[in-house]
């Protein structure tokens, strides 16, 4: 895995097969002004390298990780639904409400995550193969 360089910020490692989490990329890409976010499919090598480094099984599409290169020292390592809310308040302003999610203890979060997770083929889909990104934002994706 390359080291993170000083544009890249912080990663997401998603289900690139995943159609609910491949519009939540969408929704990121969107709405990170900042440029924040890179983003990793668990099924590329970048992925894979960064689910096994963090002891995350990349067979398994119910994982979720978010590395964070902000301070310094070891990177800033999140999964589940830790993940989730640390991405949102990530993007700033009304986003920054995610965190009341803090409330509710993380055993329960993960358990919804994990629900969600597993059902989310079911309800909204999957594609045969990992999205493609556009042009104007390849380079955001390892």
């Amino acid at each position: 895995m390359a080291d993170a360089d000083d544009n890249m910020r912080a990663i997401v490692v998603f289900d690139g097969v995943c159609a609910f989490c491949n519009g939540s990329i969408g929704f990121l890409l969107k709405h990170d002004k900042a440029q924040r976010y890179h983003f990793a499919a668990m099924q590329s090598d970048a992925g894979r390298a960064l689910l096994l480094d963090n002891g995350l099984n990349p067979d398994d599409p119910v994982s979720f990780l978010l590395v964070e290169y902000d301070r310094p020292g070891a990177p800033r390592i999140s999964s589940d639904s830790e993940a989730a809310r640390r991405v949102l308040a990530g993007l700033g302003g009304i986003w920054r409400l995610a965190n009341v999610m803090r409330i509710v203890p993380r055993g329960l979060r993960d358990g919804a995550y994990r629900w969600f997770a597993r059902n989310r083929y079911r309800w909204f889909g999957r594609h045969q193969s990992c999205t493609i990104p556009v042009p104007e934002v390849r380079h955001r994706f390892l």
